[in-house]
């Protein structure tokens, strides 16, 4: 399988702080790919500076075969009409409805005509399980589960190749949220995505997750399928799993 993002020998810095040292992992092409780790140990850094909104200290990425150091400003802007992100809580635009959250990203980066806007809105939130009525309502209109609906919708807007989610379960309901698992598994399928996530789901990482990777002391400490990553003996991921296995056995009695 062809590599879409390729991490080398990330060391990351804050002053005298290292968040980073020595991190390496490989997302293959459609997979769904999942980050674990701990609080503070760098997951969302890691993200952001493969999508390049924070720069490593040292190391290597590479998206789609390019290193990303290696690029001109005009190649990055095109690389990152390629992937969209899904923020936790979604973060969409509160002034604006559904509609024009969705189509602000196609009037910024294409010319398309007013009506074909509006026809990929509709496409947008069928795709994602919303009926277009939705299209005329204000986020704070919306339950947990439509916010995070309608900003899958707009992360979708211009036919990224790469998903970036963080935490896209976070605040729903059981029944939310394997819906949205089924959601993104299907869309993956559908439209030949490359996904990677932040999670700490165990349902998720089980019924979803092709592969994932364990931060912990600064770098990865394990990586491949969960059936790999549990054959690791490092005490963060035997805490992890067996913590999530005694949190969902309590909540089920």
């Amino acid at each position: 399988m062809k590599s879409v993002i390729k991490v080398e020998n990330l060391v990351t810095k804050f002053g005298s702080k290292v968040v980073h040292n020595g991190v390496n992992l490989d997302v293959k092409e459609g997979q769904i790919y999942a980050i674990l780790g701990e609080s503070g140990s760098g997951k969302s850094v890691l993200v952001k500076e493969i999508i390049m909104l924070l720069k490593p200290t040292a190391g290597d990425i590479y998206i789609f075969g390019k290193n990303i150091k290696n690029l001109t400003s005009k190649e990055v802007q095109k690389l990152k009409q390629e992937w969209g992100v899904l923020f936790q809580f979604g973060a969409l635009f509160t002034s604006l409805s559904v509609a024009n959250n969705i189509a602000f990203l196609l009037k910024e980066y294409t010319k398309l005509s007013k009506k074909m806007i509006n026809y990929i809105i509709d496409e947008k939130l069928e795709m994602v399980g919303l009926d277009a009525s939705v299209k005329y309502l204000y986020p704070h209109e919306l339950s947990g589960g439509m916010i995070k609906r309608a900003a899958l919708a707009r992360t979708l807007a211009l036919d990224p190749k790469l998903l970036f989610l963080d935490e896209p379960t976070s605040g729903l309901d059981p029944v939310g949220a394997r819906g949205f698992d089924e959601l993104i598994s299907n869309l993956r399928d559908i439209l030949d995505l490359t996904i990677v996530m932040i999670t700490h789901d165990l349902d998720t990482i089980h019924n979803i997750v092709d592969e994932m990777s364990i931060l912990a002391d600064q770098k990865v400490v394990a990586e491949g399928t969960l059936e790999e990553i549990l054959k690791s003996d490092h005490p963060f991921v035997q805490k992890f799993f067996k913590n999530e296995y005694v949190n969902k056995r309590l909540k089920n009695v």
